[in-house]
């Protein structure tokens, strides 16, 4: 695919994705290297930028420097982002103390410091102060708490992967060392090879998920 079709195909699937205002965001391809300039409203359509650029069929990686530019309705103290984001993180990120987690502002741009015990927490954080008005960026510096206790770990996401009905257990291989998973072996499809890394990043203590799964499509019954 050329540059030129490539960048045709970003700027129509910025502007088919409702999220977000297109209006002001500029798009330049190079070796099917992807920049996104220019600037949006909001934090979230920032993040919403880059999620749809990706999925473009061709794009090898991406260069965001979108600004966020906040409407003077939207702006908000640096304090009463800090309470917004803590009462948010209280509510829906499943965190069992909040004690653990250090919550700092500047001009709107979040940092999140401390410890969790697993990945979910640390996606579901950023993930919720994202969409809070007001903010122009985040730096999400949560760390898993690690669990060292290798055979728990191991045997914790081989049992998830064979409750699994969308996984053969069997093909993957788990191979753990300290807190960080390795997964080895065949799958059938790019869904299998999610789940199986899913599987893996739901395990207590887990900070980090290397996927050497390769996907071999089964082979038809029949030949034409």
């Amino acid at each position: 695919m050329s540059d030129i079709r490539l960048r045709q195909d970003i700027l129509d699937e910025l502007e088919y994705e409702p999220s977000i205002d297109a209006a002001n965001i500029g798009v330049t391809v190079e070796d099917g290297v992807v920049t996104l300039m220019g600037h949006v409203h909001s934090f979230a359509e920032k993040h919403s930028a880059e999620r749809v650029a990706q999925r473009v069929k061709g794009v090898r990686a991406i260069a965001e420097e979108i600004v966020v530019r906040l409407p003077e309705n939207k702006k908000a103290a640096d304090d009463e982002i800090a309470s917004r984001v803590v009462k948010i993180l209280a509510w829906g990120a499943a965190i069992a103390d909040l004690k653990d987690i250090q919550v700092k502002i500047e001009n709107g741009y979040v940092t999140l410091e401390g410890t969790v015990d697993f990945h979910f927490q640390r996606s579901a954080a950023e993930s919720l102060v994202r969409r809070l008005t007001g903010i122009t960026g985040i730096d999400n510096r949560l760390r898993i708490r690690p669990m060292m206790d290798v055979l728990e770990i191991r045997h914790g996401i081989r049992e998830a992967l064979k409750r699994n009905a969308e996984i053969e257990a069997e093909n993957i291989d788990v191979e753990v060392s300290g807190s960080h998973v390795t997964l080895r072996g065949k799958v059938q499809s790019r869904r299998e090879r999610i789940m199986a890394e899913r599987a893996a990043w739901s395990a207590r203590g887990v900070t980090a998920v290397e996927d050497h799964l390769t996907i071999e499509e089964p082979k038809g019954r029949f030949n034409s």
